[in-house]
């Protein structure tokens, strides 16, 4: 599972790692929660890439009450194809969700501590996931996407039983292209993370989980150094 993560690179470097045209003025912005406007690249119909601003928790097209349907802000790759929640999203609209970095949690309940999860060598990433634009009563439309987890990698494993799913760089295009590349296709490009990518950083986590500031990324000196995007 994964319920927070950071996009803290300016916004012009994430314009040009990703390539879309858009020019967004998103802040940078840490613990990002469920719920919570995200950044999100996709492709529109010309294939070019695009930025969008959507809600984090997929609303699917039948859903009738949003108030009373979960947030679905992490799906299980291995259920995309199966569950009706995704699957046509799976075959129609995947994306990417930009990221520096994400947390989680582990410990005896009450005093579970969290971890800040960042490449060892600090730089942008992309979350796989899919989106879907849901339809109000009074005909509004609000734009809403998941990101995909999977199996853990060494150091995600004592932590957690699932990871968020990290493309590499060069899975991009494939995983954005629903038109040339089918699911079953671009979900053989998902799986853990190699080993010795992500590193496991502690964080003093003094405020009670589910709080605005339940990471401890208040204490900087434990978290992080300011990172410049290396551009891969």
């Amino acid at each position: 599972m994964c319920s927070r993560y950071d996009l803290t690179t300016p916004p012009e470097a994430v314009r040009a790692y990703f390539g879309y045209r858009d020019k967004p003025n998103f802040p940078p912005r840490d613990n990002i929660r469920p719920a919570e406007p995200i950044a999100v690249v996709l492709l529109d119909e010309t294939g070019e890439r695009r930025f969008r601003l959507m809600r984090w928790g997929l609303l699917p097209h039948f859903v009738k009450d949003p108030k009373t349907f979960p947030t679905l802000f992490n799906a299980r790759f291995e259920d995309l194809l199966s569950k009706p929640s995704f699957r046509n999203a799976v075959r129609r609209r995947r994306c990417l969700i930009p990221a520096d970095g994400f947390y989680e949690w582990t410990g005896p309940k009450g005093r579970r501590r969290p971890y800040f999860l960042r490449p060892r060598t600090p730089h942008l990433f992309a979350f796989a996931g899919l989106y879907e634009s849901w339809s109000e009563p009074d005909g509004g439309v609000i734009d809403t996407a998941t990101l995909l987890t999977c199996e853990p990698n060494a150091t995600i494993a004592p932590l957690h039983n699932r990871m968020p799913v990290i493309l590499a760089p060069d899975r991009y295009g494939p995983w954005l292209d629903t038109k040339n590349v089918s699911a079953e296709d671009a979900l053989g490009l998902i799986g853990p993370a190699p080993d010795d990518v992500l590193e496991a950083i502690p964080l003093s986590g003094k405020n009670p989980e589910g709080s605005r500031d339940d990471t401890g990324k208040g204490d900087k000196k434990d978290k992080k150094e300011p990172r410049q995007p290396l551009l891969l």
